[in-house]
């Protein structure tokens, strides 16, 4: 599952997509609110619930733009077209919309050593609590490098066909895999591979006692 979701892309722009690909910086989260409801305030409490479920991740909000390396705008449902076209010209928009038909989307820009230097996600704050609760977790969570979907892994928000609208289990160790230390920006499949077998017990540990569960 790790390596469907972090290795490749759904929607490939541009550049390598078999590497792994991650913040090596403080993430810095801005929420730009240009419609009704105004919902920053649910956006703050998914980040801080990401905060508090990835042990190596540091993540917050803040209230300038220009201090921010993710921004979230916050748009009507039936603005999302427009606001794509926007981001991504005319060209780019469509093919987007054809290729996914979104309701949020996320992307991310990276440097030649595939360290991530910012993100843009769209998110419509009319269409439902639970799409906006579903929309806000897998945007915010991919634009820190899962950017990857996959409909051969039933148990991840990482996938079309599943709608969860909070931060699973097996999502919290995707993204704890990914944020360990020890996994660095540019690493290869075999290199990662190499190194699961060392991680994978320290974030076992790390979400058991996250999460309150049983040893």
């Amino acid at each position: 599952g790790f390596f469907r979701i972090v290795f490749g892309a759904e929607f490939h722009v541009s550049g390598r997509v078999d590497r792994i690909r991650k913040y090596d910086q403080p993430v810095r989260v801005y929420a730009d609110s240009r419609a009704k409801p105004d919902r920053r305030k649910q956006v703050a409490a998914v980040v801080d619930d990401i905060r508090s479920k990835v042990r190596h991740l540091d993540i917050a909000m803040v209230d300038d733009r220009k201090d921010a390396n993710v921004t979230v705008t916050l748009v009507r449902d039936r603005d999302i077209e427009k606001t794509i076209r926007q981001f991504y010209g005319r060209e780019q928009g469509d093919k987007i919309m054809k290729s996914l038909e979104p309701q949020c989307l996320s992307g991310f820009k990276k440097d030649e050593l595939f360290r991530i230097q910012h993100s843009d996600i769209i998110i419509a704050v009319d269409a439902g609590d639970f799409i906006f609760y579903d929309c806000v977790y897998e945007e915010v969570l991919q634009s820190l490098g899962p950017i990857n979907d996959d409909d051969k892994l039933p148990w991840t928000m990482f996938n079309d066909d599943v709608q969860m609208g909070f931060f699973d289990i097996y999502d919290q160790y995707l993204l704890n895999l990914l944020y360990d230390p020890r996994i660095r920006a540019g690493m290869s499949k075999t290199q990662v591979k190499e190194l699961l077998p060392k991680i994978l017990p320290d974030v076992r540990a790390w979400i058991t006692k996250a999460n309150g569960l049983k040893e």
